[in-house]
């Protein structure tokens, strides 16, 4: 028999795959009278199992007129953005190469773009200066985010 944060949870996912734009809006009270259970665990399950890092968003909004609204953000979003953050002035040469190999082993680009990319950003560490590197990385990655 599973535990009520799993039938809070998969009671959420349900919802969310019935969703063609996959975000829905509840309310909590509705949920606890559903699955027989307090408010208070429905808070758990979603600090806990609907995080950023799982692919989820959730804002949520308490009281009468309260809701919860939970977005589902596609895994490779999350991942670009990610690398995004991660390109500083303090970026070196290798963690940016991990990177591109992370996207060719988690298939979010082909192994010609990563052969490229091999090509081109080792140049950028000798020929442009800090923030015009930064610039530079983040562009690309944010192109290749955008045609994903």
């Amino acid at each position: 028999m599973s535990n009520i944060a799993d039938l809070i949870e998969e009671y959420i996912l349900q919802r969310l795959a019935s969703e063609q734009n996959s975000k829905i809006e509840l309310r909590r009270t509705e949920i606890a009278d559903e699955i027989a259970c307090a408010p208070s665990q429905i808070t758990y399950v979603l600090s806990t199992r609907f995080t950023i890092a799982k692919g989820f968003t959730v804002e949520s909004r308490r009281g009468l007129g309260g809701f919860i609204r939970i977005t589902r953000v596609p895994l490779q979003n999350i991942i670009y953005q990610d690398i995004l953050n991660k390109i500083n002035e303090q970026t070196s040469l290798d963690e940016v190469k991990a990177m591109i190999r992370y996207l060719v082993q988690h298939g979010f680009i082909a192994s010609r773009e990563a052969a490229l990319l091999f090509q081109v950003v080792p140049v950028t560490f000798v020929k442009l200066d800090l923030k015009e590197r930064v610039g530079f990385l983040r562009s690309i990655f944010l192109t290749l985010a955008n045609f994903s």
